[in-house]
Order: C-alpha cells, then structure tokens, then sequence
C-alpha cells in the first residue's frame, strides 16, 4: 500500500512546531503560577526568613546580651526578610492587574522598524504577554531575590555593638544591598507580570543600581581600615561574582528587550513593520 513520504525539512518543521508548543504551555503555567501562588509564596518566605533570623540570633547571644543588643542584631535580617515583601505589595498597588496603562511619551529603544499599535490592538496580538522567553526571565529575577538573600545570611554573622568597625560597616553596607536590590528586583518582577509599560527601563536601572551598589560597598568597607586580609579576599571574590552575575544577565536579555517581538507588543505597543509598511 503506498504511503505519502515525509521530507526531513517537514519532520523539522513537526518537531520544530511540537517543541515550541510545549515551551510556551510550559511558560503559560509559570506565568499562572505565579499570578495564583503568590500569597503562598510570600508566606513561606517569610516564615523561613524568621526562623533562620532567630537562629542567627541565638547562635551570636549569650547570657549577657541585653533585648537592645538583640533588637540591634536582629534587624538586619529582618530588614532582608520584609524587603521584597513591602516591594511586592507597593507593585501590585502601582500596578493593577490588566490595567490599560498608557505609554511613555518619550520612546528611549529606537532600534528597528516598528508599527505603532494601540493598547487594544496590542492586547489582541498573540504575541503579547510575559509568556515565553519571558516567563525564564521573570522567573529568574524572582530566584535573583532568595539565592541573594541567601548569600547574605550565610556569609554575615548577627554581630554584636562592639564588632569592629570594618565588620559593622560591612553588615551595613551589605545588608543595605539586599535591602535595596531585592526591593527593586522584585518590583521589575511585578511589572513583568502585569505588562507594566515602564519595565524595560526599570530593569535597566536595577541592573545599574546594583552594579553601583557593588562598587560602593568595596570602596565604603575598605576605607574603614584594619579589614583582615581573608575577609579581604573573600569580599572581593564576593563583589566579583555579583558584578559578574549582573554584566552576564544584561549581556543575555538586554539585546533580547530590544528586539523581541513579544517584548515591543507586550510593553512598547509596537509591532515589526513589514517591508511595504516600511516604504510606505
């Protein structure tokens, strides 16, 4: 019996197509996930966050230490814990689920040729919304927040007032880094989710504000003196990994958040010009 032949470039195109359905299901359930398990998210955050704040706490006290001297101890991590929390909230706030938001009246990204849509239209593109690639990179600066509070809580001790002076600027200068970025990197992540038009620039200025805050905490430390020579080199391999971590993603999605379609119709309002709307 005979049977039509199926060329290699249509089995590509079938694979192809198969693979690229199962992608965007899968960044469709991320995007719900995130959008229905917040609430629960937030509260096993912060249920974890105190429960290793107080056993910071209690591994630094003694006998002898007053409730001021722990009040003082245990407000850096606490300070940590209720960062991206107060962020999350003040995002949903500012930006409303399905809210209409209107455009910048200043375009900064003029790279490409584009079609200007309008919010309905956009809206009606099956390439809007934080689905696919962008559901990796809203997920990702999600994480960004517990593996840097983690780091934070491994690496700094609950000091006492009569740590020296370079280990308490140090806990200054690093609790006041996870306090800022967390708060910044989960508002970019509100955004993202709720197609919020301004995001793009807000995570470019997250992404500058922490290579700033990198270079500041190593110039703020530093300059204290008497800073022990293996505190010293752990520092620097410390700030050298976070400045890399951050040139790494903006190298990544940068050029991805100017070219992608999905991110021009879902937060520029704009679509590819075709060649006759182009010489038009």
């Amino acid at each position: 019996m005979w049977q039509p032949q199926i060329t290699d470039g249509r089995r590509i195109e079938y694979y192809k197509g198969t693979l690229l359905s199962w992608l965007e299901n899968r960044s469709i359930g991320v995007v719900n996930f995130f959008h229905s398990r917040m609430e629960s998210i937030i509260t096993y955050w912060l249920v974890t966050m105190l429960l290793f704040a107080l056993a910071k706490v209690a591994i630094a006290a003694n006998d002898k230490t007053q409730f001021a001297s722990l009040a003082a101890m245990i407000f850096p991590f606490l300070a940590v814990t209720m960062a991206p929390v107060v962020a999350y909230r003040i995002a949903t706030a500012c930006f409303p689920l399905r809210d209409l938001a209107s455009q910048p009246s200043f375009r900064l990204c003029r790279y490409g040729q584009w079609r200007q849509l309008d919010c309905l239209q956009a809206r009606k593109t099956t390439a809007f919304g934080p689905t696919g690639f962008m559901a990796s990179l809203i997920a990702g600066m999600l994480l960004n927040v517990p593996f840097r509070t983690a780091e934070f809580m491994l690496a700094m001790p609950a000091m006492p007032a009569s740590a020296p002076a370079w280990a308490t600027t140090m806990l200054a200068m690093m609790t006041m880094d996870v306090v800022v970025l967390n708060f910044f990197y989960t508002v970019c992540f509100v955004m993202a989710l709720r197609t919020a038009p301004l995001f793009p620039r807000m995570l470019a200025f997250t992404w500058l504000l922490d290579v700033m805050m990198q270079l500041q905490i190593a110039e703020k430390v530093t300059q204290t003196g008497n800073l022990p020579a293996s505190v010293a080199t752990a520092l620097h391999s410390m700030l050298s990994g976070d400045l890399d971590k951050v040139l790494i993603s903006a190298a990544i999605w940068l050029p991805y958040l100017i070219l992608s379609e999905r991110v021009n119709v879902t937060f520029r309002h704009r679509t590819r010009a075709k060649p006759a709307a182009i010489a038009a």
